[in-house]
């Protein structure tokens, strides 16, 4: 399986997928990248995606900063800025739940919640799991909920990596 994003341009994240593109009145960066999944695995019956920030370990204190989760994904094209009108898979809450991101509702961070490296540029991994089951999640879960229910599940699973500058 492999995954890649048109938004995602020599190994470079394009600005409008984080702090230099839309934010939400919150300051959170809500324009989602767009991702296209190939080669999938006989058997799949959905896919699973986590976009984090291992970077943000130093500045963030002490996490890896979850910017998108997203699950019972059935197709295997998500189009750009799809995360704010998706209506047919769950999604998650993101880090700017957490103290460090605002403390944001967790309505308001149950979607994409784009790159904004405070320090230097960050390297970002989006993670898709191509699995044999939907998984029982309703939006606003939280990423260890996911990784729960994946277990025995998984049948195949591909990372792409780009970076976003500060």
């Amino acid at each position: 399986m492999k995954i890649t994003s048109n938004g995602i341009i020599d190994g470079i994240i394009q600005d409008k997928y984080g702090k230099r593109g839309e934010l939400n009145t919150l300051g959170m960066p809500t324009y989602s990248l767009p991702i296209s999944i190939h080669d999938a695995p006989e058997g799949t019956k959905s896919f699973a995606l986590v976009i984090d920030d291992k970077d943000a370990f130093p500045v963030s204190g002490g996490f890896v900063w979850v910017h998108w989760v997203a699950a019972n994904i059935c197709r295997t094209e998500i189009l750009e800025n799809e995360s704010q009108t998706a209506s047919d898979f769950v999604q998650g809450v993101n880090s700017w739940l957490s103290m460090q991101g605002g403390q944001h509702p967790a309505e308001s961070c149950s979607y994409y919640g784009g790159m904004a490296p405070p320090d230097a540029p960050h390297i970002y991994d989006i993670h898709v799991y191509a699995l044999d089951t939907m998984l029982d999640l309703k939006n606003g879960f939280y990423m260890n909920e996911m990784y729960r229910q994946m277990k025995g599940h998984i049948l195949d699973e591909a990372v792409l990596s780009g970076e976003y500058a500060n």
